[in-house]
């Protein structure tokens, strides 16, 4: 009975985060998750999502010639396009967290709470690529929220419980484990980073749900599976509490989408080849290929450099590396472990974000222009971190080739070297030198890691 009783206290909320255990009684075996479940059930929500999209576009859409003939020939019809997720209750006023891909674009949310009150709900802050979103549930009482653990204390074997909306048949909590940590760059969609792998199952529905320990704090965000058949085989993917504290954070502070620092650094992570040429006994860490000038690492770090701990934790991936800047978040400094012909030496780097310098400027091309109607934009660092650019970009880049641009076969992001020869390093520069063009236009264009040249008679 003593026992019983110590399973029922873990469970309670507002104790401190007690050491996690596998049942060891008959009495224990017998009464399972139920304490957890009705602790954390109720803070677990249904989330209704519509967003009108566009279902068809007319080949002539842009054209400037025959757009006026058949102005409506495969004109788009909007069509409503609802999605079924689930969500996670923060705070008492109403913080909820789910996944982007759930509720992105949305014009209209519903929350469903764990007893059928319905409400609406707004999105605070939204990231595709942590595929993230924060929502405020408008109008509503106080609510049963969970508590936050630090996803950095998850061990692999840890008993979890997954409870979320699969497909769409009401709340359900299935079980199983850790059996992954550090997964990086593995879940599906645009999610990129840093995940909890766990084998509980989770099916279409379950994305924005919970993932508890048996204390019943949230440990990540369920957000996709591994499947090739779109069914739960095992292999389930979380956003870890830390990242989603942050979110929560910058949501609280007024953010509309999420900032994280900059490292300004190229690499990639250490091989065993690599590691025996270093001279380091395992492949641990990332080693540096390139440093942006304006990075805040250019003191202290160089190409051949290696980064092993970022915050006094391990990294073995940029995407890691990453994750670990994240958690500092901007206008703190945090601790980076660098080792430079076999020496290890701790360094402190301010997280600073992308700088918006030189000023990107950007312009449209006059109507003079031998290409009019065009957007252009200095490259800088937030530049580059906008359209994932390699590290050392310089130049100008499309940011709408607007529909003369377009016929002429340019892309938004593509990289405008050079006009009629002319180098163009600003979007000034380039602006004045498709004025300047007369009969003939030669474009040199950057597209990718390909570079590509386009001629026109004017």
């Amino acid at each position: 009975m003593f026992r019983l009783l110590c399973l029922v206290l873990l469970a309670l909320p507002g104790l401190p985060h007690a050491e996690t255990r596998v049942p060891v009684s008959p009495a224990e075996i017998q009464l399972g998750f139920a304490p957890v479940v009705q602790q954390a059930a109720p803070a677990v929500v249904n989330i209704y999502a519509s967003r009108v999209v566009a279902t068809r576009a007319s080949p002539f859409r842009g054209d400037p010639f025959f757009e006026r003939f058949f102005n409506d020939f495969g004109a788009t019809r909007p069509r409503v396009q609802n999605s079924l997720g689930s969500g996670v209750v923060l705070s008492e006023d109403g913080i909820v967290v789910s996944n982007y891909h759930v509720v992105g674009e949305a014009t209209d949310i519903r929350v469903v709470l764990n007893d059928r009150r319905e409400y609406a709900a707004r999105v605070l802050l939204g990231d595709e690529e942590a595929d993230l979103a924060v929502l405020q549930i408008e109008d509503a009482p106080a609510l049963p929220a969970l508590a936050l653990r630090n996803s950095d204390t998850v061990q692999v074997g840890e008993l979890v419980l997954a409870i979320g909306n699969p497909f769409g048949v009401g709340q359900t909590v299935s079980s199983g484990i850790v059996s992954g940590l550090a997964r990086s760059g593995t879940a599906t969609g645009n999610a990129r980073g840093y995940f909890i792998q766990t084998d509980a199952p989770i099916n279409p529905g379950n994305s924005g749900g919970a993932l508890v320990d048996v204390n019943g704090h949230l440990i990540g965000i369920n957000t996709a599976i591994l499947s090739r058949s779109g069914g739960s085989n095992g292999i389930g993917f979380a956003i870890p509490s830390a990242l989603v504290a942050q979110f929560v954070a910058q949501a609280r502070d007024g953010k509309t989408t999420f900032e994280r620092p900059w490292a300004g650094l190229g690499g990639q992570p250490v091989t065993p080849d690599m590691a025996e040429g270093l001279g380091i006994a395992r492949p641990d860490g990332i080693v540096i290929s390139e440093v942006h000038p304006l990075s805040s690492f250019v003191r202290d770090i160089r190409p051949g450099d290696v980064i092993t701990m970022v915050g006094g934790q391990p990294v073995n991936s940029p995407a890691e590396m990453i994750y670990r800047m994240s958690l500092a978040g901007i206008g703190s400094k945090t601790t980076i472990t660098r080792l430079r012909d076999g020496v290890e030496q701790e360094i402190e780097v301010d997280m600073i974000a992308a700088p918006d310098t030189p000023p990107r400027n950007r312009l449209e091309t006059s109507p003079r222009a031998a290409i009019p109607q065009m957007f252009l934009s200095t490259i800088n660092p937030a530049v580059i971190e906008d359209y994932r650019l390699p590290l050392l970009s310089e130049g100008v880049i499309v940011d709408d080739p607007g529909p003369y641009g377009a016929r002429a076969g340019l892309r938004a992001g593509d990289i405008l070297r050079s006009v009629n020869g002319r180098t163009t390093p600003d979007s000034a520069s380039a602006a004045e030198a498709l004025e300047r063009a007369e009969t003939t236009l030669a474009l040199e264009v950057q597209r990718g890691g390909r570079r590509m040249a386009l001629r026109f008679r004017i």
